[in-house]
Order: structure tokens, then sequence, then C-alpha cells
């Protein structure tokens, strides 16, 4: 079957949602800009990048094209000329000059060119240049000869950019979409060399992926989705059998982890979450996985659902196979071994469901504000839910450098928290602090966020507290701490709404020089559990060695151990069992 063939079959099967994409395009017309011929939208952004701190609105390239694009694909043509402007725009752009380091590759706002940033974001060679062929492939017999042969050197620019960076298949989403982009234009433009290039890019994410059958962006809701929808547009764009063999595969191990994270009652994402931007699953997932699933299961209802018209003819489609683990929950007990990484060799992911709460974790990970190492969710009452996570906190934001160590089984967690000598400070890559940083405030921290009103932390001794949780009583313990010229440490609680958190402080006051490499000892350690209200606190104990502890927790099940050593070390020696 041809790709123009599969793409006809994917939109009569998507005919359904075709008045949902109207209505969601429509929503969009009022954000364009007439004047410089870009899509606008309310400033907001991750705190790298780029060097914009404020600013009402901007004009992203990224939503610009995907403008342009469901305006071309609406048939709407009262509104063809606004697509066209951006195409020209967008091509106009892209910096083509092949000596120049951020050559092939677009800035995030038309407000910002690529000098400006810190640093230029090389995604952008994927992203845009997905975009860009999926206009060549769908609409790129009304282009003008000028406007179809400039997006079509855009498109090898892209190439070449994303050839040159030569991403491995640790990094997942771009992995994907980069074979995508290589792949597709090798096809398209008939150039040879990138379509090779792109195959053998997916054979070594399809190599590494399933020696252990993950992902290593491992159950992320965002980019578990975006990987769902590169691979499905592969499968649905490519002329090649053996891409199609390699995505379909890929897409069914990536549908299984899905549906078996899903808490069909909570209508939560189970932890832990290798990337996430959101705690709560944010509403377009739901969508996502209920579009996905052909509307015939009932994840959200017709007035909660939104559509975003950046699905349409991506092929998307949940294995009807997989229905069920989206309508019923009993008992899940879930364990995953990731890809070998060189920081952390034996990744592990652990989830325990049951029908009230999910709580999981991985066995070891950087506290970076992406990452959700230890994450429950839990009915909290009649169509209410609430979420518990831990944090490490530098001065009131997620601290990377702290790096988390556990062991779980079902509902009970022993871990410990612990400092790396070079790791960063917000972002894990680029803001290194080389072990050494300023503070006037470092803590870890229980966070309860609800959907409805936020329960109360009880203290039961000096270092125990416990939460009511709907019918389960959340238990923190904290069994050791110990940091060099530091402490006393000592416990805060406080609630504000729906969020109620407890703080273990290791730090308040004027800011304060904190040099990890002087610290031979800088370690916590503690126990979290979900048990039936009344239930009595598992048993700890802990054994002190010259260099490291070693911590026990009591469960009905087994005993949880865990040898942490005491002094901060690079990520390489702490991420590891």
């Amino acid at each position: 079957m041809t790709s123009s063939m599969t793409y006809k079959s994917v939109l009569e099967a998507e005919a359904k949602w075709f008045s949902h994409f109207k209505e969601a395009l429509a929503e969009k017309h009022r954000n364009y800009n007439e004047e410089i011929g870009m899509f606008r939208r309310p400033f907001s952004s991750p705190g790298y990048h780029t060097t914009i701190k404020e600013a009402d609105f901007v004009h992203s390239t990224k939503e610009s094209l995907d403008y342009a694009l469901a305006v071309l694909d609406s048939g709407e043509e009262r509104y063809r000329e606004r697509a066209l402007a951006i195409l020209r725009n967008m091509v106009s752009l892209q910096d083509g000059d092949p000596a120049s380091p951020t050559f092939g590759i677009w800035s995030w706002f038309w407000e910002e060119p690529l000098e400006k940033m810190s640093p230029p974001d090389w995604n952008w060679a994927d992203f845009i240049g997905k975009r860009l062929l999926l206009i060549l492939i769908r609409h790129g017999d009304g282009l003008s000869d000028e406007l179809a042969q400039s997006t079509r050197q855009a498109v090898r620019n892209s190439c070449e950019a994303i050839i040159r960076r030569n991403v491995g298949p640790d990094y997942t989403n771009i992995a994907i979409m980069g074979a995508f982009v290589t792949i597709i234009a090798g096809e398209v433009l008939e150039e040879r060399a990138y379509a090779e290039y792109g195959l053998a890019r997916l054979k070594r994410l399809y190599d590494y992926s399933m020696q252990t059958g993950a992902f290593l962006e491992y159950n992320s809701p965002v980019y578990s989705t975006v990987a769902i929808q590169e691979l499905s547009a592969l499968a649905t764009y490519t002329r090649s059998e053996e891409v199609k063999r390699l995505t379909n595969e890929l897409l069914d191990t990536t549908w299984q982890m899905i549906a078996e994270h899903f808490h069909p009652s909570l209508k939560q994402w189970s932890g832990p979450h290798a990337r996430s931007y959101h705690t709560f699953l944010a509403p377009e997932h739901l969508s996502f996985l209920h579009m996905a699933c052909g509307g015939e299961v009932p994840i959200v209802s017709e007035e909660e659902f939104t559509y975003d018209p950046e699905w349409y003819g991506q092929g998307v489609a949940c294995p009807s196979r997989l229905f069920g683990l989206f309508t019923s929950i009993g008992e899940r007990e879930l364990q995953q071994e990731l890809p070998p990484y060189p920081e952390f060799r034996t990744r592990t992911s652990y989830t325990y469901m049951t029908a009230d709460y999910s709580i999981g974790s991985f066995n070891h990970n950087v506290m970076w504000n992406q990452c959700r190492n230890l994450l429950a969710y839990v009915r909290t009452g009649e169509g209410e839910r609430g979420y518990v996570r831990l944090r490490v906190l530098h001065d009131g934001y997620d601290f990377c450098s702290a790096v988390f160590k556990g062991g779980q089984k079902k509902a009970a967690v022993l871990y410990g928290i612990q400092f790396a000598l070079d790791g960063g400070d917000t972002h894990v890559n680029l803001d290194p602090i080389h072990g050494r940083m300023k503070a006037s405030d470092l803590r870890i921290r229980i966070e309860i966020g609800c959907s409805g009103s936020a329960p109360e932390w009880k203290r039961l001794d000096e270092d125990s507290f416990q939460a009511v949780l709907g019918r389960k009583t959340l238990s923190v313990q904290g069994l050791y701490g110990a940091m060099d010229g530091f402490g006393p440490f000592r416990w805060e609680t406080a609630s504000d709404g729906s969020d109620a958190w407890l703080d273990f402080v290791l730090y308040e006051g004027e800011a304060k020089e904190i040099d990890f490499h002087a610290l031979e000892e800088a370690l916590f350690v503690f126990a979290l559990s979900l048990s039936e209200q009344g239930a009595k606190l598992p048993e700890a104990s802990l054994g002190l060695q010259e260099h490291a502890v070693q911590a026990k927790l009591t469960t009905p099940e087994e005993p949880l151990q865990l040898t942490l050593v005491r002094k901060p070390a690079n990520r390489a020696v702490l991420l590891h069992d």
C-alpha cells in the first residue's frame, strides 16, 4: 500500500473526529497576526533555551506551522493565504547557512532570533522539519513552484542538522522524530542517503529499547503520547515495509505500557514518570487516549473531550485488545527494567495498583523537576482524588543535584536522598553547579495535591507523620539524617486549600555556600507507605558503616533493604545498584 493510500484510509478512520478538528481550529483563527503572518499565543517558558523573561504574547514558530497545516487540512479557502504566509515566513526564518553552528534549525519565537537564545534548541530541526514534510505530502500539489522548492530545501536543511547532531536512542522522542524526518524526506525527496540514515537511526532505537522492552523516557505522559504520534505517523507515511514492522512493534510495546499504568477509576497515569510536566494527568492526555481508543472507551465525556488538530492524519490507534485495561482495575503489580545508560546502568520501575490507589517509584534517579520518582494517586472521596509526590527543593525549586535511591514492595517504599557532585541546579545538564551552590533554603518535601480539600498532617512522634486520604492512611517516617555543618534539622507542615506538604528542612536562613565536595556526609533516609486506617507503621532498622548506611523496612511480603553511601559522589557512583 502506498503512503497516499494509507493516508486516505487513515482519514476515513478519523472522519468521526473531523467536526471536533474544525471546532478546535475555529478557536485558533483569532490568534493569527496578519501584520507579520504568524500565530500568536500567551508567553510561557520552561525556563531554559529562551532568554525572554516576561512578555504578554509571543509568536511561536512551531505553533504557527501547526496552525498553517491545520488550515490546509481543513480545506477552508478563506484562510488558505494565512497558511501560505506562515509557510513563506518559516522557510525564511531557518538558518540556511551550512557553515553556521545552528544550520538547519529555527528559534522558538519570532521575537527572539537564534543568536539570542541560550542555547538554541536543535530539536526544532525535528519539530519543524516534520511539519514541513506533512505540508509537502498532504498539500504540496497546491503550492507554487517557488514555495514548494523553498520548502523542500528547508526540509533538506533540517535533515542535515539532524544527521550532524545524530542523537542517540536514549533521547526517545527526538530519536523517533528525527527518524521520521529523515526517512520520509528520503522517500518524498528521493534522497536515498537520508532514508538510509533514518532507517539506521530507527534500528538503533529499536535495538536499544527492545533489549528491555521499554523506552528510556519511560512512562512519561507527555513523551509517551509524543512517541505514539511520531511512530504512528511514521507507520502511516513510509513506503518501507521494514520501517512499518519496526514502528508497529514499538507502538505495541508503548501502548501496552500506557494501558497497564492507566488507573481507570482515578483517571490517572500511574507513576513513576521519567518525565512529566503535570502531576495530575492533563485533560488533553485523557482526550488523546479517548481519541486513540476510537471513542469506544469512556475515558472522558463528550462535554469534556477536546481535540488537538495536531493529532489529525497521524493514524493514532490503540490496539483494541488493550481496551479492558482502561476500564477495569483489580490489583496490578508492574516491574520494568529500563535500557542501560552510562549514569544508571540498572534503573528499574515498580508500580503497584489497587482499586483505590496506585503508587510507583524508580530504584534511582535525579530529582529534576520533570521526574516523578516517587508518585502515588489515591481516591480521596466520591469523585475526588489526590496525588503524593516527593520533591527536593533548593530555594523553592526542584534541585537536580539531589539523587533518589529507593526500593518498593506493594504500598511500602524505603528511600534515601543523596547529593551528586556533577549535577545541575534547575536542569539536569543546562546549568551545572559542579557540586557547589548558594542556598537560603534546602528541604525535602512530601507534597499532597487534591482535587478537593487537602488533608491535615498528624504528628505521631518526633519523626513520624500521617495524613488520611480517603480510606487510606499515608505514613512518612524519617529514619536517618546527617549533613556536615548543618542541623539541627526540623519538620514543617503546611497547607493551602487543595495542597498540603510535609517538609524536612535541611537549611533555612541567610544565603550560604554549600560545597558538597567538602562534605564527608550528606544523606537522608525515609520510609513512606499507604495502608488501611489504624494499621501500624512498618518497622525500620538501620546499620551504620564507615562509608554507608544500611536501611531495612519490614513489609508483609518481604523486607526492603538499601545500602546508601554517606559521602556525595558523581552520579555514576550514586545511580547504581
